[in-house]
C-alpha cells in the first residue's frame, strides 16, 4: 500500500519566511546606513577642502595687501628723493622700508605717550623768592642759603628728611585718590603739592613773611 505523500509544514515555511525578511530589512539596512556615512564623509571632505581654500585666499589678500603698502611708501620715498636734488638713488630694500615703517610707528607711540601724560606735566620745580626764580631745589636753596645764610646753613639736610616725612604721609591720600595713575604721574602730584606745602623748608621763608 502505497505511503501518503505528507506535505510542507506550513508554519516552518511561515518562520523561514519571516527569517528572510528580517535578513533582507538589516541588509538594506547597513546598505543605507553605509551610503548615509559615505556621504557624511564626502560632506566633511568638501567643507574641510573650502575651508582651505579660503584660509589660502586670506593669506593670499594679506600678501598682497603688504606688498601694496610697501610699494606705496617706497614710491612716496623715491618721490622726496627726486623733490630733494638730483642725487643719484640708492636701492632701498624692505628691509629697510620695514625698518622706517617700524620707526615711525614707534615715534607716533612716543608722541601719543607725551600728549597722554602732557596735563601733568608741569615746571613743579620753579618758585620765585624774594623777586628771584628757582628751577630745582638745589637754586632754590642756593638762593635761601644767600639771603638768610644765618638763619639756616644746613637746609639741604632739613629738606631731604622733610619731603620724606611728607611724601610718607601724603602718597596713600594721593594713591587712594587717584587710583589709576602709575606711580610716575603719582610722584609729581606729590611734588607740587609740596611746592605748597607750608612743610616745605621752602615755602617756610614765605609763610613767615
Amino acid at each position: 500500500m502505497p505511503k501518503k505523500f505528507v506535505g510542507e509544514n506550513s508554519k516552518a515555511v511561515a518562520a523561514r519566511a519571516r527569517k528572510a525578511a528580517i535578513k533582507e530589512a538589516e541588509n538594506t539596512k547597513k546598505a543605507l546606513e553605509a551610503e548615509e556615512k559615505a556621504w557624511q564623509d564626502d560632506d566633511k571632505q568638501v567643507l574641510k577642502k573650502k575651508q582651505k581654500q579660503e584660509e589660502l585666499e586670506k593669506k593670499r589678500q594679506q600678501q598682497l595687501e603688504k606688498k601694496a603698502e610697501v610699494k606705496a611708501l617706497l614710491e612716496k620715498e623715491m618721490a622726496t628723493i627726486k623733490v630733494g636734488g638730483k642725487q643719484p638713488t640708492a636701492k632701498i630694500t624692505k628691509a629697510e622700508i620695514m625698518a622706517a615703517m617700524e620707526k615711525r610707528n614707534q615715534a607716533a607711540k612716543n608722541e601719543k605717550k607725551k600728549e597722554e601724560e602732557k596735563p601733568i606735566e608741569e615746571n613743579l620745580n620753579r618758585i620765585v623768592i624774594e623777586g628771584e626764580t628757582a628751577h630745582g631745589i638745589d637754586e632754590a636753596l642756593s638762593i635761601l642759603s644767600v639771603k638768610d645764610s644765618e638763619v639756616d646753613r644746613h637746609p639741604e639736610k632739613r629738606m631731604k628728611a622733610a619731603y620724606a616725612s611728607f611724601e610718607e604721609k601724603m602718597m596713600p591720600i594721593i594713591k587712594e585718590q587717584n587710583p589709576t595713575l602709575r606711580l610716575s604721574q603719582l610722584k609729581q602730584i606729590l611734588k607740587k603739592e609740596w611746592m605748597k606745602s607750608p612743610e616745605n623748608p621752602l615755602n617756610q621763608k614765605l609763610f613767615n613773611n
